[in-house]
């Protein structure tokens, strides 16, 4: 009798619960179709509900996308997509970005309390004492929302909150950004052009 989630769901958790894979892939585009893999000390399944729960030192990993836990909550639903809940003192989130140009994709790491990943809808929602940080610059705030599509997020002190009435304050760090490149900063040495001479007065008219 089974209890897991349908046979090939199983296969790739049963997998997952041996070794996590040592080669993740590169992009964020290209984890959407790469295997979800966990670790955990305990895992229950409900299979006619397809949701399957890890308990204790959960490790789940999705190509380049780790997520660290305490409890994580799997569930499938009718259409195949995974949505994933995930609780810990904090939970930990990273990512590689996809490459830019001739840049390498940047690390989005992440905590919270709580993280929600709708696979269907690309978001990931942060939830109590949530932080974000990408290339050095970090936003916190109890309330995170990151659209994976079309890397939009935002922040606020509890979800649905107006300012007003949310207590606590959202607090970012941005640090400087070199030039583009090409391009170059004013210098002191450089200060441009000097002022046009002002003209000689002239004498009163008689």
């Amino acid at each position: 009798m089974r209890t897991g989630l349908d046979a090939a769901i199983v296969a790739a958790l049963a997998a997952a619960l041996l070794q996590l894979s040592a080669s993740p892939a590169t992009a964020e585009k290209a984890d959407k179709a790469k295997p979800t893999q966990l670790e955990a000390n305990r895992m229950s399944a409900d299979d006619a509900r397809r949701i399957s729960i890890f308990e204790g030192n959960v490790v789940l990993s999705k190509g380049t996308i780790t997520v660290r836990a305490e409890r994580i909550v799997v569930r499938i639903d009718a259409d195949g997509f995974q949505h994933v809940s995930a609780t810990g003192s904090p939970v930990r989130f990273r990512q590689k970005g996809d490459a830019r140009r001739d840049a390498e994709g940047v690390w989005t790491e992440a905590e919270a309390l709580r993280v929600e990943m709708d696979g269907r809808n690309d978001r990931i929602e942060l939830f109590e004492r949530a932080r974000v940080m990408r290339d050095q610059d970090e936003v916190r705030g109890e309330y995170i929302f990151l659209d994976q599509r079309s890397e939009f997020f935002s922040v606020s002190t509890a979800k649905g909150a107006s300012a007003a009435s949310a207590e606590g304050r959202v607090r970012a760090v941005i640090q400087p950004k070199a030039p583009p490149a090409g391009g170059s900063a004013p210098s002191a040495a450089s200060p441009g052009p000097a002022p046009a001479a002002p003209e000689a007065a002239k004498p009163p008219a008689r």
